[in-house]
């Protein structure tokens, strides 16, 4: 849709039941943006900008048509470290006071801006700084080609303000237009349609005319090649690494087709996917006709192609249907998890379907048991109102999120379920809603009154209170079955021609996370010789083993380990790192000496989530 749309939206509730209705076209309350869209709201936004490799900044001009719905004389945006050098209004840039609001934690200051009861168009002239959370600006040897410069940004949850003024709430969509000058021999792509090569002006255009949240404004600017995957999907990456991207990727064409085949048509035009350098801080990034992914996702065998099922999945649950505040990130995770493991089931097969579960449910066990199953951080509607919103992406929205569906599937049987799933994203695409929205649909469309049903599901408690309810959905898979008994007996016979038994990714993750704790070092070092995990070129084989090597102290590993974590920035894995090491005097030196080296190369968020953990 070219519009934004606003809804009727409940107030936010942490752990109570009642619910306040709030009036139509009014916008819930975002307690991570200073912003007043029930007065004046941000509709479509034309960007005119130059990025500066030299200087590291980019600067220009936001031109943002608003809705004053009020008629009042104030419109007010979010900014985060932002130079902003003149603001005027209208098509005659009638120039206008402004000026700033108290600066909090994290969110940066409110922008208020003076404007008319007419006022239709606001003009924002401002450049970035060098403290903008949301810009990674590469020297040519922190990339792949190590030839050219680069830039990437990521914005969610609330790092957007800080390399453009906006109203800063997932809650809050507007469509854009962008013209954007980058240096001749480097290409710009963005969230938005894309170029698929380079033009010799350095001026690219771009436009987006579906309503997006501001999270999911992004840009990347470097020496970038494009090849065709199909007619609708393509991979974007450095020269050096384009080959093999598109190898990793073919089949992202079925991977698009099958999940149109189970939860409706993809709205979005193009899907294409961009390979960043390694400082990118996550798996991947949902951006809108161009997902950011990890270099760490090509394994050469295709073996991780379950994070680009997730992006892909969330050009439904997210981009399509978006979560009103940052309390509500289950909506997008929990949802894109379940459809993440749907469309790899339709591609690869119900025995690997099976395995992903059961992954992903030792994920969420061991995510209670580091919490703890009464900690608040444990429900699926959170609160993390005055906090760095960042907390919020936990791996609780996503595996509790999934283990949520999987039940009520469960409960409903498959055909019902998918059906309500994709009535779900269609009466609600293009809108942001809250956790009462999503219940109070839930409600009326699958449950329908029938209060067995209900009793069955138990919906309010999956969401409001802490830890796994008792009728969680139970998973199992007969490879996995097969390695458990292999576990039994290889300390007896040993380890040898047990990497000829043990072959995928998943069964090879299963076997590292069940090896006994007391394994010796003489065991780790036959296994390490049997599949050379040390030296393995698979990114989640090695993160698992080098837990293992950390908690052992298996020194062999330990140049392996370093080289890993200082040539990597995806924050929860790092973590995971981190996190085991700090455990003895010995390792938590050993992080820090890490820690130090590292972190010029990693991404801001990655040094800002993982300083508190090193020190």
């Amino acid at each position: 849709m070219k519009k934004l749309i606003t809804i009727c939206l409940l107030s936010t509730i942490l752990s109570c039941q009642k619910k306040e209705v709030v009036a139509l076209n009014q916008f819930v309350k975002d307690e991570h943006s200073f912003s007043k869209p029930n007065d004046a709201v941000a509709k479509h936004l034309d960007l005119d900008i130059n990025v500066d490799f030299e200087t590291q900044t980019i600067s220009g001009k936001a031109t943002w048509t608003i809705d004053n719905t009020s008629k009042g004389n104030e419109i007010i945006f979010d900014e985060n470290t932002l130079n902003i050098t003149k603001i005027t209004l209208g098509d005659d840039e009638k120039e206008t006071k402004f000026s700033f609001g108290t600066e909090v934690e994290f969110h940066g200051k409110p922008l208020h801006i003076q404007i008319e009861p007419s006022t239709t168009k606001v003009n924002i002239y401002y450049s970035t700084t060098k403290d903008a959370v949301a810009l990674q600006w590469l020297k040519p040897e922190q990339t792949a080609d190590k030839k050219k410069p680069f830039l990437f940004a990521q914005g969610e949850t609330i790092w957007s303000r800080t390399w453009i003024p906006c109203q800063d709430s997932p809650g809050i969509r507007y469509t854009y237009n962008a013209k954007v000058t980058v240096p001749k021999d480097l290409m710009a792509v963005m969230s938005a349609t894309n170029p698929q090569r380079k033009n010799t002006t350095g001026i690219y255009y771009f436009k987006q005319d579906k309503a997006i949240p501001s999270y999911l404004m992004a840009i990347a600017v470097g020496d970038l090649g494009f090849k065709s995957i199909d007619k609708r999907t393509g991979v974007y990456a450095e020269q050096s690494v384009l080959e093999k991207a598109a190898f990793e990727f073919s089949e992202l064409g079925k991977m698009v087709y099958a999940a149109e085949k189970l939860f409706g048509p993809y709205r979005w035009g193009r899907y294409d996917v961009l390979v960043l350098p390694p400082s990118f801080p996550y798996g991947g990034m949902e951006n809108p006709n161009l997902t950011f992914l990890t270099p760490g996702i090509i394994a050469g065998d295709r073996s991780l192609t379950s994070i680009l099922a997730h992006e892909l999945g969330h050009s439904w649950s997210g981009n399509l249907v978006t979560n009103a505040t940052w309390n509500d990130v289950w909506l997008n995770e929990g949802f894109t998890t379940y459809v993440e493991h749907r469309i790899g089931e339709a591609i690869f097969g119900v025995k690997e379907a099976k395995m992903q579960a059961v992954l992903s449910r030792k994920l969420l066990y061991d995510n209670i048991a580091d919490y703890g199953p009464n900690n608040p951080a444990t429900q699926l509607k959170v609160n993390v109102d005055g906090k760095n919103a960042d907390d919020c992406l936990s791996d609780i929205p996503y595996e509790k999120g999934y283990a949520f569906l999987q039940t009520v599937e469960n409960t409903v049987g498959r055909e019902k379920f998918d059906l309500f799933i994709t009535d779900y994203f269609n009466s609600h695409a293009f809108q942001s809603i809250t956790t009462e929205d999503f219940l109070k649909y839930f409600n009326e469309k699958l449950i329908k009154g029938d209060k067995t049903l209900a009793a069955k599901i138990k919906a309010e408690e999956w969401i409001y209170k802490p830890g796994i309810p008792s009728n969680i959905t139970k998973v199992v898979s007969e490879d996995f079955n097969a390695i458990d008994e292999i576990q039994k007996t290889w300390r007896q016979i040993g380890v040898k021609g047990l990497s000829a038994k043990i072959k995928s990714t998943n069964e090879k993750q299963h076997f590292i996370d069940y090896l006994p704790k007391d394994i010796t070092e003489k065991e780790i070092t036959a296994i390490d010789a049997e599949f050379s995990f040390t030296q393995s070129g698979n990114f989640v084989i090695k993160r698992q083993w080098f837990i293992i090597a950390i908690r052992q102290q298996y020194k062999p590993a330990y140049e392996a380990i370093e080289q890993f974590m200082t040539a990597t920035s995806r924050t929860g894995s790092l973590q995971t790192l981190y996190k085991e090491m700090v455990k003895t005097p010995e390792g938590k030196t050993w992080a820090k000496s890490i820690f130090e080296k590292a972190k010029s190369g990693y991404h801001m968020t990655t040094v800002q989530d993982l300083q508190t953990t090193v020190n």
